[in-house]
């Protein structure tokens, strides 16, 4: 019989995700400073997808804390969800554990309904962590959601990895425009030109906020 896939939006408020940002709170504003710039603009009306690069496991951590009021989606590799309990809690952290390896059908159809039920999703296109803040190794799939659900799409840049004791700046930037790459239809080369252009918002996210490694 086949596994049954775990739905991390069943729940439309999680009370573990409340504890877990109650202690981001405390993190970012204590031993692991944290100071999120343009946060007016993730107050936007949802369902929104937001991209970022990934320098530290609790990047998404800190994502969150700066989103206050609303319950936001991730999307995660499932090795994460290596056992029961683990997987459990990543479930109520409301994450989307997808194959990066393999065409993941089901995690793309919680993606999608994550928008759909006007939810804001959390993605970080390099489908696991880099050192540089510039994004270069970007995974197709990242694209094809964000032209499927054609939802507004913005950035997130970490200037640094998250460290105990220094200040990690986390830039929000103006939504990427795309509609132009949509009137041409999904496909392989509009996801391609669309990860053209995430990679050329990072460059400039670079050049502007600087990359303090």
């Amino acid at each position: 019989m086949a596994k049954q896939a775990v739905d991390p939006l069943r729940e439309k408020r999680s009370i573990f995700y409340e504890i877990v940002r109650g202690a981001a709170s405390l993190t970012f504003r204590t031993v692991m400073p944290v100071t999120c710039h343009g946060r007016e603009k993730l107050d936007a009306e949802a369902p929104f997808v937001l991209i970022a690069n990934h320098r530290h496991a609790l990047d998404p951590v800190a994502m969150a804390w700066c989103i206050p009021g609303r319950q936001v989606a991730f999307l995660a590799k499932k090795e994460l969800g290596k056992n029961k309990l683990a997987e459990n809690l990543l479930s109520r952290a409301h994450c989307i554990l997808v194959d990066r390896h393999n065409a993941d059908m089901t995690a793309m159809r919680m993606c999608m309904k994550a928008v759909k039920t006007k939810r804001i999703l959390v993605i970080f296109p390099e489908g696991t962590r880099h050192h540089e803040g510039q994004m270069e190794q970007i995974e197709n799939g990242t694209a094809l959601i964000a032209l499927r659900s054609k939802v507004p799409i913005i950035p997130v840049y970490f200037d640094r990895k998250l460290k105990l004791f220094r200040r990690t700046h986390m830039y929000v930037g103006d939504p990427i425009p795309y509609d132009d790459l949509l009137a041409d239809g999904i496909n392989a080369e509009t996801c391609e030109r669309m990860n053209d252009r995430f990679r050329e918002v990072y460059r400039e996210m670079v050049r502007t906020y600087g990359d303090n490694g």
